[in-house]
């Protein structure tokens, strides 16, 4: 794999990245099966459109041509910023159905709970004394997550976060991981971590490449980063009188005549954007169809766009919650699957420290 270089200024990397992202996206329609993706969420509640044209919608795109999926529902990771992990299991199954709902398909993707595949967690330590103090320290994301953090003093598992999401990555070989730029830092770490590893005791991992993609920004209901947290957000689950409720209360400004201007008026811009990715088409037309009618006929055209782009995947979403003995054998089956592919990398791993005992 080609390793990513940064360029003066970009201390993320982000212009290699997306150079090396256009590349990959043509080796993917090529050849999808030399692919395996590692992607998740940490189950701390109901995932959102945010979240949906963000990511979720990527990973059943990349499944559909083919690319072999790996979804972890990162439950330990919840630990990392919270004291306890409250109705963990209800939340799983959330994370379950929204990925069944959207088209996520369990007889070709894999989908499991990190608490289940011992062997990963065992990858863990090996990887930990590849990293030194000071890289941990310096990674981007893990002070901004601290600084956000709801914790009164910060773990250690909040310290190890990038080691442990490498072992969540490395552990199924994974070459690929669908990443937004905020986590480039920490697929750098995974990339670090598989190289050394490869150094000093023997090509055992792939250097998984990032694909970055041009997520939409989709601000919240009150003009913020949509969060779960927050209570801005319009949840997969939510029903169409939920979203009316919601999009009716989303904040707009005083202009009558409706223009997409992300810069200067952020909160417009948002909203006609996500009526636009609902309706497929570019937000500055759904703009001039609205033209002067105001911010009610925004959010009227909003209300009904997310509506009838989520009918379909809500009637999914609610056939799959009545069948939750169905839920609980998707995990279990995908947790097994997991299982395989971690215990015959843990093999691996201990025959090349020659602990193999």
């Amino acid at each position: 794999m080609t390793t990513l270089t940064t360029a003066p200024g970009d201390a993320l990397g982000t212009s290699a990245a997306r150079t090396r992202s256009a590349v990959l996206e043509r080796q993917i329609r090529e050849n999808p099966g030399r692919f395996r993706v590692l992607t998740g969420d940490r189950p701390t509640g109901r995932l959102h459109l945010g979240h949906y044209f963000g990511t979720l919608h990527n990973r059943v795109r990349l499944q559909d041509l083919g690319v072999e999926l790996f979804v972890i529902i990162a439950d330990y990771q919840v630990l990392t910023d919270r004291d306890v992990a409250d109705d963990l299991t209800g939340h799983v199954e959330e994370l379950v159905l929204d990925h069944l709902a959207i088209g996520v398909d369990p007889e070709r993707s894999t989908v499991f709970t990190h608490s289940a595949v011992p062997a990963l967690n065992q990858l863990l330590l090996p990887f930990l004394s590849l990293v030194s103090v000071a890289e941990l320290n310096r990674n981007p994301t893990v002070k901004d997550e601290i600084a956000h953090s709801r914790q009164s003093a910060v773990s250690g598992l909040m310290f190890t976060y990038p080691v442990h999401q490498a072992a969540d990555i490395l552990f199924c070989k994974a070459n690929l991981v669908p990443v937004g730029q905020d986590q480039l830092p920490h697929l750098e770490i995974t990339r670090t971590v598989a190289r050394r590893f490869n150094d000093r005791y023997g090509a055992v991992f792939p250097e998984p490449d990032a694909l970055l993609s041009d997520a939409p920004l989709l601000l919240g209901t009150d003009g913020t980063k949509m969060s779960k947290s927050r209570g801005n957000a319009i949840a997969l689950a939510a029903d169409a009188d939920e979203t009316a409720r919601l999009i009716k209360g989303a904040k707009t400004d005083s202009e009558r005549h409706i223009s997409y201007d992300p810069a200067g008026r952020p909160e417009v811009a948002s909203l006609l954007l996500l009526a636009a990715l609902c309706q497929g088409r570019a937000p500055e037309e759904v703009a001039a169809d609205i033209g002067s009618a105001g911010a009610a006929a925004l959010k009227r055209t909003v209300t009904e766009s997310v509506n009838e782009y989520l009918a379909p995947i809500r009637s999914r979403r609610a056939e799959y919650a009545r069948d939750r003995a169905y839920l609980r054998r998707v995990l279990r089956e995908g947790n097994e699957r997991a299982r395989s592919v971690a215990d015959a990398t843990l093999a691996e791993v201990r025959t090349a420290m020659n602990s193999h005992y």
